[in-house]
């Protein structure tokens, strides 16, 4: 079949672009932004590529370019071209969720990864842990696992992991993506307010959660985040399915930290040591991400000695506090941060690990939330650990950014441009210091850019 994908250079539907060239399709695609990691991917399977939404993409002008189905991302709404010419001509359509969910994952073991934090890192470790012990799964994650190199793989097993994301599935139709997925052990990570052009309060996100609860079977399992109190109200809603719960200090599964940084930590289940994990992540959130991986792995039967073993190779994905390179004693990191709780958990594992060394920060408000103002009151306290700040303040963000660097008590200053950015955090930067790029976009590659930059003689 000749698939066309909108919005195909999007994590999730460049994964779904990689499935189903792997099942045979014929599949080309188009958008808007087009950057790595995905295009390197998509390029690299000799799937082509098309910039901006034309109605020629769709074979307006040539028969032979018609697909035979158009795979419509939930970035694109009415009034978009590619969109238009669709409805007006009556291409066959559908989401990418429910295309993965009909024609994929059907016959599958789905292990689906939801929560507001830590869905692609938790996606990833646990189809590593999987394929370490030996269960070959497929998988369809929301970055690129160092690991494996790609976002999605068919698999040769019956077990299928699945990043399983709340927002909404598509302009026509506006459940969650993780209700496609009909997943039989299911992660909840945790809940918070997030996607405000779409939820207007951390209740509908609750009802969409409850949705998922809904669909695991009675002899499936809910792997759920103890320390959650939200999660615990969408449980209080009705649950038919057992549930394992996870936390540092309450649950079915426990860790103690042998290293403050979180880089060993101890794994505790029924209240009995089960082995002990030494590996290159830090940070309090990714701990409590192993421990819904292994919890998950345990409910999948792999044998828990093996699955902690697995984590001490296991690499997160690209651009999750991804070390793009150091020079003259600057390292320089690359980071997908969304959410205030995200961007304190990240820095904070950073501080633990380098103690007193310099902590600067660029920032990119980037997701829908932060471009609407949503977490504003949350941004400064979430950079708490940062000794410096360079906020980029385009022209056209709808809030004034000034009062979160205010806030930052001279901590914190503005920029107009990615290149004033750059230059600003160039200017302050000194050997010793660890240098954190946090954006959920492509942030104009500002951290290879900085990188580049730090040839200087400024610097020698």
């Amino acid at each position: 079949m000749k698939l066309h994908i909108l919005g195909i250079c999007g994590t999730f539907m460049g994964g779904i672009a990689a499935l189903a060239r792997e099942s045979g399709h014929e599949v080309a695609g188009s958008d808007q932004n087009i950057y790595p990691p995905m295009s390197d991917q998509l390029a690299a399977l000799g799937i082509a590529l098309k910039s901006g939404y034309r109605a020629e993409h769709l074979g307006s002008a040539d028969p032979a370019q018609v697909p035979d189905l158009v795979i419509v991302g939930n970035a694109l709404s009415r009034g978009n071209p590619a969109v238009e010419h669709m409805l007006n001509v009556r291409l066959p359509y559908v989401s990418g969720p429910q295309w993965i969910g009909d024609n994929l994952l059907g016959a599958r073991r789905v292990f689906a990864v939801a929560g507001t934090h830590g869905k692609t890192t938790t996606t990833a470790m646990l189809a590593w842990i999987l394929k370490a012990c030996g269960h070959a799964p497929g998988f369809l994650v929301g970055g690129v696992p160092e690991n494996f190199g790609v976002s999605a793989r068919l698999g040769d097993s019956e077990d299928f992991v699945i990043e399983a994301d709340e927002y909404d599935t598509a302009f026509f139709d506006k459940r969650s993506k993780f209700v496609h997925y009909h997943a039989q052990i299911a992660i909840l990570n945790n809940l918070e307010y997030d996607h405000a052009d779409i939820f207007p309060d951390v209740a509908a996100i609750q009802r969409q959660f409850h949705h998922l609860v809904r669909s695991v079977p009675g002899n499936g399992r809910l792997i759920v985040n103890a320390e959650d109190a939200r999660l615990a109200e969408v449980l209080a809603m009705g649950a038919w399915s057992p549930v394992t719960t996870f936390g540092m200090d309450i649950g079915d599964w426990r860790a103690r930290l042998i290293v403050g940084d979180g880089s060993e930590f101890a794994v505790l289940h029924a209240g009995r040591e089960v082995g002990s994990v030494r590996w290159p992540l830090i940070g309090r959130h990714n701990v409590m991400n192993a421990l819904a991986a292994l919890a998950a792995a345990d409910a999948g039967g792999v044998d828990i000695g093996n699955a902690i073993s697995a984590l001490a190779d296991f690499r997160s994905a690209k651009r999750r506090m991804e070390l793009v390179g150091e020079i003259n004693g600057i390292k320089v990191y690359d980071d997908f941060a969304h959410h205030p709780t995200a961007i304190a958990t990240t820095l904070a594992g950073l501080r633990a690990r380098v103690g007193n060394a310099r902590i600067l920060v660029g920032m990119e408000p980037r997701s829908n939330s932060m471009r609407l103002g949503a977490h504003a009151a949350e941004l400064a306290p979430s950079l708490a650990d940062a000794d410096a700040v360079v906020f980029l303040q385009r022209p056209e963000l709808a809030w004034d950014a000034e009062k979160v660097t205010a806030a930052l008590n001279g901590r914190g200053h503005t920029a107009p441009t990615v290149a004033a950015l750059i230059v600003a955090l160039r200017e302050q930067a000194r050997a010793g210091d660890h240098i954190v790029f946090m954006s959920n976009g492509g942030f104009e590659n500002a951290p290879r850019k900085f990188l580049a930059g730090l040839q200087d003689a400024h610097f020698r």
